[in-house]
């Protein structure tokens, strides 16, 4: 039997409780979404050693691509980061190398967590650069139109598509999912596997983008996130209490 394509949701709120119930639901992966949640650093350096111990993979998806956020994720002890808002190929070769030591990018070295709160080998740099995932968000026009050299970059191990922000920006408004919505995948996909790299996106809950994101053999997708699984479950008790 083929395996099954890793899930993740967004954690919009510090809500440990979210996660463990995710975890215990079956979800692979969770995303701190510090561009558009209510998360602080303080909240994110708690939830992803947290999110770690229950088994899950542990991305944040930084408030800004700028070397800050970028090293407070990461030294948090985040699996990787999805890095938004990215202009074109140029602007993501700057910042991604935030995700990466030198002599492969400019991370700066500090002592953290990550570490176990002890020395740091010779080969420590090295080693962290190949498990530390950095994925580069593509949802503007430029990042579009130079996905594949995006892709080139030695500081980037994925593409990931940010399909809400790319439909407004090709003045669809919305995404929903059109055929258009699907090309942007099906063209941001290939830019990723072209160059040897991941490649996610968001929609798994939608039957006609997971199809989409399975055909394209995707690494992972995420099906929604804390809020909405709240607002699904409130409107399911509320039904179900008066009996509809």
């Amino acid at each position: 039997m083929a395996q099954s394509m890793p899930m993740a949701f967004w954690l919009e709120a510090d809500n440990p409780h979210a996660c463990e119930i995710a975890a215990r639901a079956g979800f692979d992966i969770v995303i701190l979404d510090m561009e558009h949640g209510m998360l602080d650093l303080v909240h994110a350096d708690r939830l992803i050693p947290f999110c770690i111990g229950l088994g899950m993979t542990v991305y944040s998806r930084v408030a800004e691509p700028e070397r800050a956020p970028i090293q407070h994720a990461l030294d948090s002890g985040a699996d990787g980061v999805i890095l938004p808002q990215i202009r074109n190929a140029e602007h993501a070769a700057e910042v991604t190398a935030f995700a990466k030591y030198p002599p492969l990018g400019t991370r700066g070295l500090g002592w953290n967590r990550t570490m176990g709160y002890g020395g740091t080998p010779r080969t420590w740099p090295r080693q962290r650069n190949k498990t530390t995932v950095c994925y580069a968000q593509i949802e503007t026009l430029g990042g579009l139109a130079e996905a594949e050299a995006i892709a080139r970059l030695k500081t980037v191990d994925g593409l990931f598509l940010g399909p809400s922000d790319m439909s407004m920006a090709r003045g669809r408004g919305p995404n929903r999912w059109t055929q258009a919505d699907l090309d942007d995948l099906k063209t941001v996909a290939a830019a990723a596997r072209d160059a040897g790299k991941l490649f996610a996106t968001t929609g798994a809950e939608n039957s006609v983008s997971r199809r989409a994101g399975r055909a394209v053999k995707a690494d992972f997708m995420t099906a929604g996130d804390d809020l909405s699984a709240m607002v699904a479950g409130f409107d399911h008790l509320i039904q179900a209490a008066r009996g509809r």
